[in-house]
């Protein structure tokens, strides 16, 4: 679409994120998460190295299911290439059948390439 920025690709790419989450859809993941992607988070600030492949398994054997992300908040940056999103929300569903629900911030961080768009790098997750 002609006059579209950057900027404008990033709110769509995040967007895409949380309705990738929402509904399971590992396909539309995998494209947006990069290979490299590192996550911290709770309940432990534990840093997961491995992060991409964790979560497409846990969306496709439906350890983790999501039943609610609602946004309340979004702030987008971009510098170049570079991107960073900062989600406020609620998140609810089950992870290993067990229910969770919290309001959380997640802070991420995106790059951007010609073959790909727009991919998450790390992220970071806490109780808001």
């Amino acid at each position: 679409m002609a006059g579209r920025t950057l900027l404008d690709e990033l709110y769509e790419a995040e967007r895409r994120l949380q309705n990738a989450q929402l509904t399971g859809d590992v396909e539309e993941l995998d494209r947006l998460l990069d290979e490299r992607l590192v996550f911290t988070g709770p309940p432990d600030g534990r840093l997961y190295t491995e992060a991409k492949q964790l979560d497409l398994h846990n969306h496709r054997s439906r350890t983790q299911v999501m039943t609610k992300v609602a946004e309340e908040d979004l702030t987008v940056v971009v510098s170049g290439t570079t991107g960073v999103t900062c989600f406020l929300g609620t998140l609810e569903g089950s992870y290993a059948g067990e229910p969770f629900a919290g309001r959380l911030r997640y802070t991420r961080t995106w790059v951007h390439t010609d073959e790909y768009g727009w991919r998450v790098l790390a992220a970071h997750a806490g109780e808001a």
